[in-house]
């Protein structure tokens, strides 16, 4: 049996306007049901990386934590640190950005909590047992909370294709070691040429993993020591430590929906999904800026069924127009693929394809429109 999305376009009039569609589509995926009295309901979206502006705006989430709360729900916005230094990479800094971007109470009517500890590294272990994975950590904040509701911006990617609710929950509820292990299969290294042998991450290095050179003042680190958890990144005042983002895109998809199956184990009737298919930007949202969108905006999905609601997304921004004033190289028309256009490389089925081989949800879909 089809899935169901259901879908508002962006048409509004005085006695119905966006945020009263909002409403019902939350209505039809049945957050009465999702929602119990006094339940912590964890909403995860991207709070946008400064410098972004195609994140979905506050506003919008204002109408969610005020239907969580008719529902007696104590709703929370969150999202997890990120692996890359920058603005969201620890809890502190992450707050100021989403403040800095309209996430503060008097706009949203609910606090921001940012998951996974002040340095991301604060998780849960969920056995899965899966090919790439026998457990995987979600963030504790997140698995802890007794709902969620997954709010994703619809976009590009240049490793997953595009990036909707299976990369906001899969990658996004993951802490800093689970993000590290979905990018790499290789552990961290130290620059001798920018480190400066402070040792501030030979403090932080919980496994003893890391060393200063004798006579060099330049710090190393023992692979047969380090357990990949990421955090001598944070630490380096310099940068130093160097990333190796050499996994595979088809494998860097599939670890990602691992960790999905794993946030949504033992979750059956307590999830709901969002996606704003607006502002298509090229790129992910991490990017300290928001190119011009590569679509048109086409509207809001809800769905309970995470692979549906991602592929009913894709279908919809392929059966679009393409910008011609965009970074779109060809596949304008309606009907050609606008993510393979921007990135050859990326095979985007393979999340879905896994998705729906692991049983988390179906890529066959009804679409309703409200």
């Amino acid at each position: 049996m089809p899935s169901q999305v259901f879908f508002s376009d962006l048409h509004t009039t005085r006695e119905r306007n966006l945020f009263h569609k909002l409403q019902i589509l939350l209505e039809k995926v049945g957050i009465d049901s999702i929602i119990r009295p006094n339940d912590l309901v964890a909403i995860k979206l991207h709070f946008g990386e400064k410098g972004c502006t195609a994140f979905v705006s506050p506003i919008y989430l204002r109408v969610i934590v005020d239907k969580t709360k008719e529902y007696g729900g104590k709703p929370f916005l969150t999202d997890v640190n990120s692996l890359y230094v920058g603005p969201r990479t620890e809890a502190v800094s992450h707050h100021i950005t989403a403040m800095e971007n309209g996430f503060v109470y008097p706009v949203v009517n609910a606090p921001v909590i940012i998951a996974g500890g002040l340095r991301g590294n604060t998780a849960e272990t969920i056995f899965i047992g899966l090919k790439h994975y026998q457990e995987v950590e979600i963030a504790s904040e997140i698995m802890q909370a007794d709902a969620l509701v997954s709010v994703a911006h619809f976009k590009g990617h240049e490793l997953t294709g595009f990036g909707g609710t299976i990369k906001n929950l899969g990658m996004g509820c993951a802490p800093r070691r689970g993000k590290l292990s979905q990018h790499s299969t290789v552990k961290p290294e130290i620059n001798p040429e920018i480190c400066l042998g402070c040792g501030l991450c030979l403090r932080w290095c919980a496994f003893g993993a890391i060393r200063i050179k004798p006579g060099e003042d330049k710090a190393w680190i023992d692979n047969s020591l380090c357990a990949g958890c990421g955090e001598c990144i944070l630490a380096c005042p310099e940068e130093a430590v160097k990333l190796y983002w050499n996994e595979s895109v088809a494998h860097v998809q599939e670890k990602m929906v691992e960790h999905l199956y794993g946030l949504l184990k033992n979750r059956e009737g307590r999830v709901a999904f969002l996606n704003f298919i607006t502002q298509v930007s090229p790129a992910c949202d991490c990017y300290p800026c928001s190119d011009t969108p590569i679509v048109g905006d086409i509207g809001i999905l809800a769905s309970t069924d995470p692979i549906a609601i991602d592929q009913a997304s894709v279908d919809l921004v392929q059966q679009a127009e393409g910008n011609r004033d965009s970074l779109l190289p060809h596949n304008l028309a309606p009907g050609e693929d606008k993510f393979r256009a921007l990135y050859p490389e990326a095979d985007w089925s393979i999340q879905l394809r896994y998705g729906e081989e692991l049983g988390i949800g179906s890529r066959v879909y009804q679409l309703i429109k409200i």
